[in-house]
């Protein structure tokens, strides 16, 4: 089983998505988060199971399309970690910059 490693920025993304919904409902952005979080533990079991990502695929880094939502990671089978790259929302415009950390 892999080990699951949230980088800063993947944590301060978290963070804003759930402030940004919780302006309307906490609730709501409890939910979405616990929804990222659950998808993401999947990662333990099936580290590979995210699709590359098509925008730059000269990059190591998959994705999961959890809702609105693309958690952006990188397994590195050589230590068994998966590392939590970043939480986007799957209208931002994908750069090199976003995958830094």
């Amino acid at each position: 089983m892999a080990e699951l490693i949230w980088t800063d920025r993947a944590i301060a993304s978290l963070e804003s998505i759930y402030d940004y919904i919780a302006a309307d409902s906490a609730q709501y952005a409890q939910h979405q988060i616990n929804h990222i979080l659950i998808r993401a533990e999947r990662l333990k079991i099936f580290p590979e199971s995210g699709r590359h990502i098509p925008e730059l695929p000269h990059l190591p880094h998959r994705e999961l399309i959890v809702g609105a939502f693309r958690l952006i990671y990188r397994y590195d089978s050589s230590n068994e970690r998966v590392y939590i790259i970043n939480v986007l929302h799957g209208r931002q415009l994908l750069t090199d910059v976003m995958f830094a950390g």
